[in-house]
């Protein structure tokens, strides 16, 4: 679970290394964000000379949790660490690489281009 203030790694190649999410976006006053849904962050660590820049605010998907999260076969499923894909304003990534394992979940939420990206669907 990603709630505001947690630092996030990034799983692509956009330009950001780590976000700290400021705000969980959906309906209502939500708290927490699981895999899957959509944050807003700010930029705390950039690679030179690419497009984001430190202190930028982005929208970005959590891609991966470490919060375990149960399927409906029975098997739960968790990562080693928080990670995100910046995105736009339609859902697209930024980046044209992803880096390390997403979840199959992302597929039902719509975000197929994520899925498409990633070397890896656990």
């Amino acid at each position: 679970m990603i709630r505001t203030q947690t630092y996030i790694n990034v799983a692509d190649n956009s330009g950001a290394r780590k976000l700290m999410c400021i705000r969980v976006l959906g309906t209502g006053n939500r708290k927490y964000a699981n895999l899957g849904d959509i944050v807003s962050a700010v930029v705390k660590e950039a690679v030179p000379n690419l497009s984001l820049k430190k202190s930028e605010v982005v929208r970005a998907v959590a891609a991966c949790v470490r919060k375990g999260m149960k399927r409906h076969n029975g098997m739960i499923l968790s990562f080693d660490d928080n990670a995100a894909v910046v995105v736009n304003q339609e859902g697209n990534p930024k980046g044209t690489r992803i880096f390390g394992p997403v979840a199959r979940e992302l597929r039902e939420y719509n975000l197929t281009r994520i899925v498409s990206l990633a070397p890896e669907v656990l």
